[in-house]
């Protein structure tokens, strides 16, 4: 029988794994650039050449913005074909006005906004009010809300009398300024086209999407490859269909519904958002003269709470309120520099609340934060977890240059006293401080000692000197 695996090996194949990973991420974002840079050259060649944009002068030019990841949704209602054969024609149109006002309540219930509507076609956009990388999720459980929208409304012997085609791309849009007082932007671009020649080649109840909403959804839906559509300027794209969520993701009381799993994997999308977001603010905002809690400091401890996290064995949903606690723990000193970590909770309240986290994961992300308020007191696994990701540095080989620039932090608040006199607190500090995950232990306490032994000698030369 094989012996259990150790925290040490667990940790070095969970490296491993997370080395391959990143191999292939980086593989994926070089082969987007490559589509990218072509997409932007004829992109260019578009706004450049196009009546449409009316960007023939500078002034135009900068009024144009470009979105680099807008989804789009291309629907049309089918069933005119065979209203003539009806013996109430006028009920099935009635039904028609009924099934337009539902899905732009859809569209509304997940923040996508219609840019217009033609004879019975509808072109919808997720995105537009900001990048994210959940936009393309969001349209096709909008897509998948709508046709069975359309599937309640029935004729008189039973069978669905109007169908829907949906046809979804994901890409650039370009968004202009608009005169019309209704709209502030117009937009426009290869992307609506796309959308537009996917949902003609539609089915009618069917959802096809491109290749590139494929990328992006294919780990939360069910996707069938249909074949490859000609597009001007980018050769055949592959196009799927969508059937509905993956079996493991999908509530049993009904398909349309996700799961909790869902849940925990749409938020973590949410999360580099928010990273991506929060990092850029505390660039820009964090105080002059923070040399310890800075930007490094916060990613330091948000890689440290994943690693330990996965090593202990918590589940993916603790993994991220533990990353999220991690990237907001030390936001509060935007605010101010005591009791930063209050502030920071008030920072995570706010932002969360507005990204579709429920209260008790909001609570136990702010029950994280005050956790690395001095002296650390944890009271349950997660909150050892953050104490000891703070602290990493206690155990590390960069423990003297790190503790340093917390002396010069402090020093130049008034803070403390000599260097001297701060490495005697130090000493005192990391003697009496202990570890309290068996990951950080087994990682960092043998460290940890030789650390107080470098302390012990920095004091007794310094001592030598005076």
């Amino acid at each position: 029988m094989d012996e259990p695996e150790s925290y040490i090996e667990r940790i070095q194949r969970l490296a491993t794994q997370n080395k391959e990973l990143r191999e292939q991420l980086d593989e994926m974002v070089k082969r987007f650039n490559n589509v990218e840079s072509v997409s932007q050259h004829y992109q260019e060649a578009l706004l450049k050449y196009s009546p449409e944009e009316v960007l023939s002068d500078k002034k135009s030019r900068k009024k144009a913005k470009r979105l680099k990841t807008v989804s789009i949704l291309f629907v049309t209602m089918k069933g005119f074909e065979e209203l003539y054969k009806h013996k109430d024609p006028a009920a099935m149109i009635d039904l028609l006005d009924d099934l337009v006002m539902a899905l732009e309540d859809i569209a509304f219930e997940y923040n996508v906004v219609k840019l217009k509507s033609y004879g019975d076609n509808m072109i919808f956009a997720a995105g537009l009010q900001g990048e994210n990388r959940t936009n393309p999720i969001d349209i096709v459980r909008v897509a998948l809300d709508m046709r069975a929208a359309s599937r309640r409304i029935v004729g008189p012997d039973g069978e669905q009398f109007w169908q829907l085609k949906i046809g979804i791309h994901t890409g650039p849009v370009v968004a202009t300024l608009s005169d019309n007082q209704s709209t502030n932007y117009n937009f426009s671009g290869d992307s609506i086209n796309i959308a537009c020649r996917i949902g003609d080649a539609c089915r009618g109840d069917s959802i096809f999407i491109s290749v590139m909403t494929y990328e992006l959804i294919k780990e939360f839906f069910k996707s069938d490859r249909l074949g490859q559509m000609p597009v001007k300027y980018k050769g055949n794209i592959n196009m799927y269909s969508v059937e509905g969520f993956l079996p493991e993701l999908q509530s049993a009381s009904s398909e349309l519904i996700p799961n909790h799993t869902y849940r925990v994997k749409y938020l973590t999308l949410k999360f580099m958002d928010i990273q991506e977001e929060l990092l850029d603010y505390l660039e820009q905002n964090l105080p002059d003269h923070l040399y310890y809690h800075n930007v490094k400091h916060t990613i330091d401890v948000t890689t440290e709470v994943e690693l330990i996290g996965w090593a202990e064995g918590v589940s993916e949903e603790d993994i991220l309120l533990l990353k999220l606690a991690a990237l907001f723990h030390d936001a509060g000193h935007t605010i101010s520099y005591a009791n930063h970590e209050y502030h920071s909770t008030v920072m995570a309240r706010e932002k969360l609340s507005a990204y579709d986290f429920t209260q008790s994961q909001i609570d136990k992300v702010c029950s994280l934060i005050m956790a690395t308020k001095m002296p650390p007191e944890p009271k349950d696994i997660l909150e050892c977890i953050m104490c000891d990701s703070d602290l990493d540095y206690l155990g590390r080989s960069d423990f003297i240059p790190v503790s340093n620039s917390l002396y010069k932090e402090l020093k130049e608040r008034d803070m403390v006293g000599s260097l001297q006199e701060w490495n005697n607190k130090q000493l005192s500090f990391i003697t009496n401080h202990q570890y309290y995950t068996k990951t950080a232990l087994q990682l960092r306490e043998v460290n940890k000692q030789q650390q107080i032994e470098r302390l012990e000698l920095l004091i007794k030369e310094s001592a030598l000197k005076e």
